[in-house]
Parts: C-alpha cells; structure tokens; sequence
C-alpha cells in the first residue's frame, strides 16, 4: 500500500472520529464479553497501557473490579478523552493521554515508562497498511517489560450479514480496490448521522506472521461479542518464544 493511500484512509478514520465522536461513544457504555474474559488473567495490580482508549470505559470498568495497578489510555481523539478524564474513578490510578499511532514518534508521550500488560481492543483494524500495524506493535513491544503481556481484539464483521450489508465502494473516497490490501474494506456509519470508516479484517495467519516478526507468541486465540459468540477474534500475546 503506497503512501498517499494509507494517508487517505487515516484521514478518513481521523474524521471520522471527529465527526460522530459522541455518537460513538454512545455505543460505548459497556465492554465486550471477549473484554471481560481477558480481564480475568490480569493481576489486580497490573501495570496497563491501553491504546485506543476511547472514552475510558474499560478504566472504568477496572475501577469496579478494584484494579489498583498504573493505567495509561492513550487516544488521539480529544473530546473522547474528555469523556475518559471525566469517567475516572478509584482506586485505579489512571492517567490519559493524547496521541495517533499513526503519526511517527506518537511513543514519545509515554517517556520511558514500561508496563506488564498492553491492550488494544478493537484498535488494530483502523491502521492501514501491514507495514503501520507492524510498526506500531514493534513500538508497543518497547514498552512492555521483559514477559509482558499484549492482549488484542479485531473487529470480524465479515461473521454478519448485517454488517456486510455496510461495505461500501472504495470510490466513495476515491481510492479502489488495487489500492487498497487484502482484508480492508470501507464501513458506513448511520448512528447520529452518515460517515465512512476503514476496517481491515486480519486472517489468523496474518496475526500469526505479525507477532512472530514483532518477537511475540502468541497465547491464546477466541472468538467472541456479538449475538452468535464470534464478532471479534481476541489473541493473548507474550513477549518472545
């Protein structure tokens, strides 16, 4: 995927976001079922970066699990930060912060810290290009600590014909379908008014090959969410082999 092409879809994602940023988040005031089994194998005290953290829902969530370790929600959308500061609550220690894994150096906000356990639910799918996520996760893998724990979800949409009925043209953003990767497809939304989002839906060979080149192994893989059990495919990853 060349250049212009990945910058054309972050964009469109970009705006997005800004656009339908409440409405979003209105469809947000729960987490997932795959989310909350995940949870399970994270210590209470666990040191957690959380990227794409959105509104803060899943913060909140720990708090009510009595989660004590340091949080960091990292987003590049301001006003679902504002919604994630005002959501916070005890005892997690939660910290937020603004940055786009699309643009380079995002990391630099994050200092030098390192964490036990890293999440990005429902994130991966919005980077364009295998180059970005595998950048991206290679960054990530920076900041985990030696053992550290990747914990992951991909938005499987192609499991309803529902949502199937949403792929749209690539000729609405005037991009088509040479330009684009294998898996990526372009969304339309029609909650609070009409946008386009970009998507793309990983096989489980691809995931394979993205954490075996980012030094991680892969755990455990499931499926779950939605009304037949299989929306989203979440994988634990661990540092090494």
């Amino acid at each position: 995927m060349n250049t212009n092409t990945i910058e054309r879809l972050i964009e469109v994602n970009r705006q997005f976001y800004q656009t339908f940023a409440q409405a979003f988040s209105d469809t947000r005031q729960r987490i997932q079922p795959g989310v909350e089994r995940v949870l399970q194998q994270v210590p209470k005290a666990a040191d957690m970066l959380d990227l794409g953290c959105g509104n803060g829902e899943l913060a909140r969530r720990l708090s009510q699990w009595e989660y004590r370790g340091r949080y960091v929600g990292v987003d590049f959308n301001a006003a679902l930060l504002e919604e994630a500061h005002r959501k916070q609550t005890p005892p997690l220690v939660a910290r937020f912060l603004q940055g786009d894994l699309t643009t380079p150096g995002w990391e630099a906000i994050l200092g030098t810290q390192t964490f036990g356990y890293a999440f990005a639910f429902a994130v991966l799918h919005h980077l364009p290009g295998s180059a970005t996520r595998q950048k991206v996760v290679r960054t990530l893998r920076e900041h985990l600590e030696p053992g550290g724990i990747f914990i992951h979800s991909h938005w499987y949409f192609l499991n309803s014909p529902r949502w199937r009925a949403r792929i749209q043209p690539w000729e609405k953003i005037g991009l088509t379908a040479n330009d684009v990767e294998p898996g990526d497809y372009l969304l339309d939304w029609r909650h609070g008014g009409y946008g386009l989002r970009y998507v793309h839906v990983p096989d489980e060979a691809e995931l394979r090959t993205l954490a075996e080149e980012s030094g991680f192994t892969c755990r455990e893989s499931f499926y779950s969410d939605g009304k037949e059990g299989n929306l989203a495919l979440y994988q634990i990853w661990a540092i090494g082999k």
